[in-house]
């Protein structure tokens, strides 16, 4: 004779059993996407451990447990590399300018395209904001080549023959150029793309507020300040955090890398040299694998900073959180 206890157990288990065969699709991908995390988060985290060590390739994986140990002497030389200074500038004031310009646009593109009452037009402005999302910046690069190349560029050629400058301007070699470029294109790929998140917050607000606004008077400013914005707060303020604690990759996009190595050059490394370029010339390039780990890591523990840190103010301000 079963208990009260073992029978509300085994409708449990039955009711679980049936939900989860309901759900079974849904499930697999959730499993998958589990596993995808495992495969490439979790398990490469294992090679942390040569930043602290004096790893060879050639001990191979077994090298990552039997190195000699080197304590913190890689991060110590990282801090007296003569250009750290340079890198760390350009990585943070690069990340911050994107972070300036490229967060507000997407919540004001996705208001812009809410305001307009043609949903047919309203498709085609989505649709064509999204395109450059899809397009790899190899792609992108190769356009910025053609468009600001010194000799054949279009833009040069265009500015020349209006009669506007009468020599070329050296947009790819000219150090001062290379963030603006850097920020310009960052923006037009990712405004379309990061502005889904936030229509999607704004589909989300009752109709019938912005009706009730309308019949107290509201003009469309006022309902954009007074009720758009404001509902949609805590999915500024978490997409906020999320490109706070990527800021040193290039905030919300995380393109620092492929533009910098992409567009940089002898020429502009005096802006376009970073962190991520400076692990992947330490690691690939000379074959210091532990040296360019531990830079690595030194980058990951201040965007775990920034992300806490983040979340805690934003939790202290607007009552908003990842975590």
């Amino acid at each position: 004779m079963q208990s009260a206890f073992e029978r509300e157990l085994a409708q449990n288990r039955r009711k679980y059993l049936v939900r989860l065969k309901l759900q079974g699709l849904r499930q697999i991908f959730v499993i998958m996407g589990i596993v995808f995390m495992l495969i490439f988060s979790y398990i490469p985290m294992v090679g942390i451990i040569i930043a602290f060590k004096d790893y060879k390739l050639a001990t191979g994986f077994t090298g990552f447990f039997t190195s000699k140990w080197a304590g913190f002497s890689n991060f110590i030389e990282f801090f007296h590399d003569r250009n750290f200074g340079v890198m760390m500038r350009n990585t943070i004031v690069l990340s911050l300018l994107k972070l300036v310009f490229t967060f507000p646009l997407p919540i004001i593109f996705a208001i812009a395209i809410n305001e307009i009452r043609n949903s047919k037009a309203k498709k085609i402005v989505q649709t064509i904001s999204y395109l450059p999302h899809f397009i790899s910046w190899v792609i992108v690069a190769g356009l910025i080549f053609s468009f600001l190349n010194g000799s054949t560029g279009l833009i040069n050629q265009f500015l020349m023959n209006l009669g506007v400058i009468h020599k070329s301007i050296p947009f790819l070699s000219n150090p001062k150029y290379f963030w603006p470029i850097a920020v310009i294109s960052d923006m037009w790929k990712g405004m379309g793309w990061w502005a889904i998140i936030f229509m999607a917050a704004i589909t989300g607000v009752d109709v019938e507020i912005y009706e009730a606004a309308i019949v107290d008077g509201a003009s469309r400013i006022q309902r954009i300040n007074h009720i758009t914005l404001p509902s949609i707060k805590s999915t500024i303020v978490i997409v906020l955090i999320m490109s706070l604690g990527n800021l040193l990759g290039g905030g919300m996009g995380g393109s620092n890398f492929d533009q910098c190595y992409l567009l940089g050059n002898s020429l502009n490394s005096k802006y376009s040299e970073i962190i991520e370029t400076y692990v992947l010339t330490m690691g690939l390039a000379q074959g210091r694998y532990s040296y360019a780990a531990a830079v690595g890591l030194f980058q990951s523990i201040i965007s775990l900073v920034l992300i806490y840190s983040s979340n805690f103010m934003s939790e202290k301000l607007f009552d908003v959180g990842l975590f």
